[in-house]
C-alpha cells in the first residue's frame, strides 16, 4: 500500500526536465528586468532587461555592463561600492539607487537589487535586478539638460570638482548650477539634494 502512494506521488511530480523547462520559462519572460553577471561580464539577461535598455540579447551577450553606465566613471564607483558593501558585510545581497543610460542615450533612474552567489568572489557571479523609476518633480522643479547631468553626478558620490573635470566646464559654473539646483529643490545641503532626489524618484511610483 505505501509503495503504491509513493509511486502515485512520483506520478504527480513535474519531472526534472519539466522543471527546469519551467524555470527557463519563469526567467525568460518575468516582467522584471534581470541579468547575470560573471565579473562584471553580461552572460545571461531576460527579454525585459533587454527592453529597459533597448538592446537586443546580440547586442548585450558576454559585454561588459559598462555599455549600459552613463559614464566608466559611474561603472568603476558603483563596482567599488557594490563590492566593498559585499565584503564589509559579508551579505550576499546589495541594493542601490542610480542612473543608467539607454541605448538611444537617455538617462534613466533606477534602483537595483543584485544577489551574489559566490560571497567569497561577489563579482564572480551575480544575479541584478533593475527597476526603473520616473522622475516625480513638479514643472516647476524640472531640470535642465544640464541641471539633470550635474544632479546624476552628484547623486553618484561626485564633488564638485571632479563634475567640472568630467564635463568640461569650470569649477565656479558647477558651484552656480549646484546652488540654483539646490534653491530649485529647496534644499540647503549635498544630502538634502541627493536625499530630495531620490526620495522624489521613489514616490514618482507609489
Amino acid at each position: 500500500m505505501q509503495n503504491n502512494v509513493q509511486n502515485m506521488q512520483r506520478e504527480n511530480q513535474p519531472s526534472i526536465t519539466a522543471q527546469m523547462a519551467y524555470n527557463t520559462l519563469a526567467f525568460d519572460y518575468s516582467p522584471a528586468p534581470i541579468v547575470v553577471l560573471s565579473h562584471r561580464k553580461m552572460v545571461e539577461m531576460n527579454s525585459a532587461f533587454e527592453q529597459l535598455f533597448g538592446y537586443s540579447r546580440a547586442d548585450l551577450i558576454d559585454q561588459s555592463i559598462v555599455k549600459i553606465f552613463p559614464s566608466i566613471e559611474d561603472y568603476e564607483k558603483v563596482g567599488n561600492d557594490a563590492l566593498s558593501s559585499l565584503l564589509q558585510h559579508q551579505s550576499e545581497f546589495y541594493s542601490d539607487q542610480r542612473f543608467m543610460q539607454h541605448k538611444n542615450g537617455e538617462l534613466f533612474w533606477t534602483h537595483t537589487h543584485g544577489r551574489t552567489l559566490t560571497p567569497d568572489d561577489p563579482f564572480k557571479l551575480m544575479i541584478w535586478h533593475f527597476e526603473r523609476k520616473e522622475q516625480g518633480l513638479s514643472s516647476k522643479q524640472a531640470l535642465t539638460k544640464r541641471e539633470s547631468e550635474i544632479t546624476q553626478l552628484i547623486v553618484n558620490g561626485f564633488t564638485c570638482k571632479e563634475i567640472a573635470k568630467k564635463l568640461t566646464l569650470s569649477h565656479r559654473t558647477v558651484e552656480v548650477h549646484k546652488a540654483n539646483l539646490m534653491k530649485k529643490l529647496g534644499v540647503r545641503s549635498k544630502a538634502q539634494l541627493t536625499s530630495k532626489i531620490i526620495i522624489q524618484n521613489k514616490s514618482a511610483t507609489l
